[in-house]
């Protein structure tokens, strides 16, 4: 009967610790985490793959080639939107991390669970610098976002030039790559639909596969950037406990002193009349 009793409180113990444990957890934080790491790894790797394509795709369809020595040309510009990809990755995977560790640290749950602390003016500082740098970068994938929907915009001008050219019989159109800033106003390289060359690339997957690459490249920018502003509301909201919990310290230290002062009185009182009478 007894070992029933002592399981029995062994189980309750643990629940209650798991449901401390489960409530730490800061899930606004976590959601926005997630979010941020959905959104980096589509941008991130579907671009990689789209950029990759557009290389084979200029090289194989459009004739093509890297320029010698230390021009920079579409290809070279390629290759450092490449190397950004793989700092972005780096980077927010760090950023992220940083975050759900302001987020426990910030969740009022660890105040019960291991007991009263002190907001310091570090403590603080830090809050206010993560809501300026998560606003900045929030910014920034603003940006990367306006700028993933221009080869989404260019691809579906060719998308949309294969299509009219297998509906139009007998129709004449053209893609200049000089229209897009790809090539300078003295290289002439387009492709029409009367040419075989544009026939094979609107057969091939490669066209589509990269098309619907930058599609789901732009998606997941537009989901960092919702992740961003996620972040914003949770940190708006860590600071302003923080706050709180500066001003209900404060007034905690101030009321403790004030009982203090009124309790070293009393006793002072209490000798001198003790003193008197004796």
């Amino acid at each position: 009967m007894e070992e029933n009793m002592e399981e029995g409180q062994t189980q309750k113990g643990c629940f209650e610790c798991c449901i401390k444990c489960l409530g730490g957890i800061p899930y606004a934080s976590l959601i926005a985490t997630i979010l941020l790491y959905a959104g980096v790894a589509l941008f991130c790797g579907c671009g990689h793959e789209a950029l990759s394509g557009t290389v084979n795709i200029l090289q194989t369809y459009f004739e093509m080639t890297r320029a010698a020595g230390d021009v920079i040309d579409v290809f070279t510009m390629i290759d450092i939107f490449k190397y950004v990809i793989y700092g972005v990755a780096a980077a927010f995977f760090v950023y992220g991390i940083l975050l759900m560790v302001e987020g426990f640290f910030t969740t009022g749950a660890i105040k019960d669970l291991y007991g009263d602390f002190k907001i310091t003016t570090c403590g603080r500082c830090v809050s206010a610098w993560f809501i300026m740098l998560t606003y900045i970068f929030m910014l920034a994938w603003l940006g990367v976002t306006a700028f993933t929907s221009l080869p989404v915009y260019m691809y579906f001008n060719l998308w949309t030039i294969c299509r009219n050219a297998t509906v139009v019989d007998g129709a004449n159109l053209c893609l200049d790559l000089r229209q897009y800033g790809i090539v300078t106003i003295g290289e002439e390289k387009k492709v029409c639909t009367s040419s075989e060359s544009f026939i094979k690339m609107c057969d091939s997957n490669e066209l589509n596969m990269t098309f619907h690459l930058f599609i789901v490249a732009l998606a997941g920018a537009g989901a960092a950037v919702i992740a961003m502003v996620h972040y914003l509301m949770v940190l708006s909201a860590n600071w302003a406990y923080v706050k709180d919990a500066c001003r209900m310290q404060k007034y905690e230290d101030i009321k403790s002193k004030e009982e203090q002062e009124l309790h070293d009185i009393h006793s002072t009182r209490s000798k001198e009349r003790l003193n008197a009478y004796t």
